[in-house]
C-alpha cells in the first residue's frame, strides 16, 4: 500500500525537524520505499503569532494497517518533542496520514482521506511532485485542486530531504 503523509513543523529548527522525520519515516517497521517532495515555506494557516511552517509530502510503501501506522507516526512527533497545545499552534513535528492506497478509512481517529487535504496549498503541492496523479478517493483530481487552492504564499525553499 502507498500512504501519503503530510509533514509540518514552525519550532526548534523547522527544517532540520522534517529532515529528521524523513530519516526517521525510512526505518518505520513494515514501510519501505520512502519518497520526497521538496521542503516549502508557508505562513500558518492558523493564529497568524506564530513562525512560518516549513511543510513536505512523503510516500512510502507500508504493510501496516492505517490505525497502526498512525500510532507509528504520532509516536515520531512525540519523540521529535512535540506537544499538542493550541488548536493549529505552533509545533516541532506534525504528520498527517493524507492518504492510505485507495481507500477510504471513516475512525474516531482517523479520517482518511485527510479532511484538510482538498484546501491546503502546502500538501497539494508537494503530492504533486511525487504523483501526478494519487488516488484521490470521493475527492476531485488533483489538478482540480491545485487550479482552486491558491499557492501565491507557498514558497519552495529547498530539495527533497534524503531519507
Amino acid at each position: 500500500m502507498t500512504a501519503y503523509l503530510g509533514l509540518g513543523s514552525n519550532l526548534n529548527g523547522p527544517r532540520a525537524q522534517i529532515e529528521r522525520a524523513v530519516a526517521a519515516l525510512a526505518r518505520l517497521p513494515g514501510c519501505r520505499g520512502l519518497r520526497s517532495s521538496s521542503l516549502y515555506r508557508n505562513p500558518p494557516m492558523g493564529p497568524v503569532d506564530q513562525p512560518d511552517f516549513v511543510n513536505a509530502v512523503v510516500a512510502l510503501r507500508t504493510r501496516l494497517d492505517p490505525l497502526v501506522l498512525l500510532d507509528q507516526i504520532q509516536g515520531l512527533e512525540r519523540q521529535q518533542g512535540r506537544v499538542r497545545g493550541r488548536y493549529w499552534g505552533e509545533r516541532t513535528l506534525d504528520v498527517d496520514l493524507l492518504l492510505y492506497g485507495d481507500h477510504r478509512v471513516a475512525h474516531a481517529r482517523l479520517t482518511v482521506p485527510h479532511p484538510g487535504l482538498p484546501h491546503r496549498a502546502f500538501v497539494l503541492y508537494p503530492l504533486a511532485e511525487l504523483a501526478d496523479a494519487p488516488p484521490l478517493p470521493g475527492l476531485p483530481a488533483l489538478e482540480t485542486l491545485l487550479a482552486g487552492c491558491g499557492g501565491e504564499s507557498l514558497e519552495k525553499i529547498a530539495p527533497p530531504p534524503l531519507p
